[in-house]
């Protein structure tokens, strides 16, 4: 349950996120309006879609594990259900956990692009 409420987070904000700019000289009104153009930027990045790939790839591999486990004390069906679980909940978080850092490189690359100093 742990796991889910930093994804969730992340769902919620990624593209929200806001770098530290050197405002030295700096317009507020029309950096507002260029980092609000980067962030609508960053929203086209499907964070969803990325942690359903991770869930996909962390289930297969975590169901291989986990059947090679089971296969150890006779319970290779259940190992590999138990793999399949634990590796989709850790491929969905790496996954989703992927899309954020992309929309937030977009939203630097971006404001730089424009002529901003980015220091974070």
């Amino acid at each position: 349950m742990k796991r889910f409420l930093p994804i969730a987070l992340i769902l919620t904000g990624c593209a929200n996120y806001q770098p530290i700019v050197d405002t030295k000289g700096v317009d507020m009104s029309v950096y507002n309006s260029d980092l609000a153009e980067c962030q609508a930027y960053a929203h086209q990045v499907d964070v969803v879609g990325e942690g359903v790939k991770g869930a996909a790839a962390g289930g297969a591999i975590g169901a291989a594990i986990g059947a090679i486990a089971g296969a150890f004390v006779g319970e290779v069906g259940e190992g590999a259900k138990i793999g399949a679980a634990l590796g989709g909940a850790e491929g969905t978080a790496y996954g989703v956990a992927g899309a954020a850092e992309g929309q937030q490189q977009i939203i630097r690359n971006c404001l730089a692009g424009r002529g901003y100093t980015v220091l974070r």
